[in-house]
């Protein structure tokens, strides 16, 4: 497949929720897992990827880049990004207009967890420290089922689009501070 040009006129932002806190997720029969809000806390510099389906031949961005930017929210671990010119950017973007990818995902090791056993005799495992952030994913199978993506519209004026450019250079010269640091 060519690499696709027809969405030159439409917003490529691409903005997803890859973790929701507190939000359980059945892992296997009768064990539980959720993602604390302080799990992420020490891991937003970390150099993250935005891969599709966590396939790291499809890199669509990066923090280290400054084409990547994740964010803490009340409801979990937000990322944002433009789609890149790429077939893998192109094939995301007609996936998620079509409505065939919706949720996200993210790949990660573990610095503390608490382990519960509860009254049901089910297990409950709450993730309390992130030990490293590799990928935040668009994928077909997410292991949390609350979690989001959805391709950003168009901005609706003109002050709307200046207000993310500007936090986009903003963030970017963030981090190339961070990095002669």
């Amino acid at each position: 497949r060519s690499l696709d040009t027809n969405f030159s006129t439409e917003s490529r932002t691409i903005e997803g929720i890859a973790a929701v806190f507190n939000s359980e997720t059945e892992l296997w029969r009768g064990t539980f897992e959720k993602v604390d809000p302080g799990f992420f806390d020490s891991v937003l510099t970390q150099d993250v990827r935005a891969l599709f389906n966590h396939d790291d031949n499809k890199i669509l961005a990066r923090t280290k880049s400054g084409t990547l930017y994740l964010s803490k929210t009340d409801e979990g671990l937000k990322y944002r990004f433009d789609a890149p010119n790429t077939t893998a950017g192109n094939d995301l973007l007609e996936s998620l207009s079509r409505g065939d990818i919706s949720q996200s995902s993210f790949t990660f090791s573990v610095k503390t967890d608490k382990w519960e056993n509860r009254e049901d005799g089910t297990r409950l495992r709450t993730l309390l420290e992130c030990g490293t952030l590799y990928d935040v994913s668009p994928v077909t199978y997410p292991a949390y089922i609350d979690t989001t993506v959805a391709k950003r519209s168009e901005p609706k004026d003109e002050d709307e689009q200046r207000n993310i450019e500007e936090e986009i250079k903003r963030k970017r010269r963030e981090r190339q501070i961070k990095s002669l640091i």
